[in-house]
């Protein structure tokens, strides 16, 4: 029937005996296979920032930590980023303690993979963190 049509016999799944197949044209399939793990990267790779301030509290680190707790429970990455302005600049140390601080406590929430290491930026510091 296939070679009438002129179109490819596809096996669809080996697991079944008999085997599955259908009738179509292969490169469409290859195609559209293709489209499908592409569709599922970008799903899954899509990337939510939370931005924390030198001068940030504790309280509102917590906050800011419950909002990326939400974020990693639905599947984003986050950029974490802190933005120094100004003689901010000078203060990495006291940048990165604060960046380590919002770690600790998002570790708390949820368990954490960094993705992308702390790095310094013209404006400030950025890392990608996703859930463990």
């Amino acid at each position: 029937m296939a070679r009438e049509r002129n179109l490819d016999l596809i096996q669809v799944t080996e697991r079944v005996t008999p085997s599955v197949c259908k009738i179509g044209d292969y490169g469409k399939y290859l195609y559209s296979l293709q489209k499908k793990e592409r569709g599922a990267k970008t799903k899954a790779g899509e990337i939510k920032g939370v931005r924390i301030s030198f001068a940030i509290s504790t309280h509102d680190l917590e906050t800011k930590a419950r909002q990326a707790q939400k974020f990693l429970g639905k599947g984003y990455k986050i950029r974490l980023e802190l933005i120094l302005r100004g003689r901010e600049k000078a203060h990495g140390d006291f940048a990165k303690e604060k960046i380590n601080q919002f770690l600790e406590i998002l570790n708390k929430l949820v368990p954490l993979k960094i993705e992308g290491e702390l790095r310094r930026e013209p404006r400030g510091f950025t890392m990608i963190i996703s859930r463990a």
